[in-house]
């Protein structure tokens, strides 16, 4: 019986620590979940209003990639290159710059910062839409939640 006990243990210890690097990788994929409440453009495409997961594919690739999923993770909408963003102090929020292209175009997100980080990711366009974007009014956005990993709402136009 206690050798049973003992295995037991190791047993539980040894799935504790098989389990440990599972429960770090979200911090370093850097999963946010937001939600608009209306249309929102990134490169290549326009979110209509709603919930969606950024998720950092790759932590060693420069450029880093983000790729955009629906709510539940099930559907992917785009794959986006990004340069690195640098901010000079952190915050306890995602924050998120955008860009107000005129009321006839959805805001266009420029940057996307994880609460904690001051290093952060800017979306990469086309030439013209950079040139674009470079000209117009840019506000930033702190998306409000309990905690990382938790839905935080991004207020587009506010």
């Amino acid at each position: 019986m206690n050798i049973q006990k003992k295995l037991m243990i190791l047993a539980t210890m040894l799935a504790f620590l098989i389990m440990l690097p599972v429960a770090r990788a979200s911090e370093e994929d850097q999963a946010t979940k937001l939600t608009f409440n209306k249309a929102v453009q990134i490169p290549g495409r326009v979110l209509p209003a709603g919930t969606y997961w950024f998720v950092l594919l790759e932590t060693n690739t420069a450029p880093k990639i983000v790729q955009v999923l629906n709510s539940d993770r099930s559907t992917l909408y785009a794959t986006i290159l990004t340069n690195n963003a640098e901010r000079s102090k952190s915050t306890d929020n995602t924050a998120l710059t955008f860009a107000d292209r005129g009321s006839m175009q959805p805001e266009t997100i420029v940057t996307w910062f994880y609460p904690g980080y001051t290093s952060g990711h800017e979306f990469v366009y086309s030439n013209r839409e950079e040139q674009e974007l470079a000209q117009v009014k840019h506000h930033t956005v702190m998306a409000a939640a309990g905690g990382k990993h938790q839905i935080q709402t991004a207020v587009a136009g506010d």
